[in-house]
């Protein structure tokens, strides 16, 4: 059964028969972690690095900024027995979707996490899958392409 990530979103799981899903990763960055022994994972789908940008939506929503929103992510997988030495960190989105490549790099600013698999960055955007029961992880693009991370 999938379970969406929404913009801004976070969701974690322990139950095998679970998907975590968030789509449209453009600039923003989803961040999938999961714990093989454990079997627990979750997802995050921030859209700024800093808080700093915005601290009142930040108390609002941590989970729009990486540095709210990550720390929450590793804590509540560790809330269903998630150990830190086991986790696998993999990333996608990072995108400069619009503008030239000077206008504000917000999907390069975005990219800032220490990971065991990647798809990021170039123009396009991506959706980001979490297999609950295997920790299988894997992208597909908006041309139709898939890619396991």
């Amino acid at each position: 059964m999938d379970i969406v990530v929404g913009v801004a979103d976070l969701k974690v799981s322990n139950r095998p028969e679970h998907v975590l899903v968030t789509h449209a990763l453009g600039s923003c960055i989803g961040v999938a972690i999961y714990d093989p022994l454990a079997r627990v994972g979750g997802m995050l789908h921030f859209m700024l690095p800093e808080s700093s940008l915005d601290l009142s939506r930040a108390q609002e929503n941590p989970y729009m900024f990486a540095d709210t929103g990550v720390p929450r992510l590793f804590r509540e997988c560790y809330s269903l027995g998630a150990q830190k030495q086991r986790l696998r960190v993999k990333v996608a989105g990072g995108s400069q979707l619009f503008g030239r490549p000077e206008h504000f790099q917000v999907g390069r600013r975005n990219y800032n996490v220490l990971i065991h698999g990647e798809d990021v960055g170039g123009n396009k955007a991506r959706t980001l899958c979490l297999e609950i029961a295997t920790g299988k992880t894997w992208v597909r693009t908006t041309d139709n392409q898939i890619y396991e991370l």
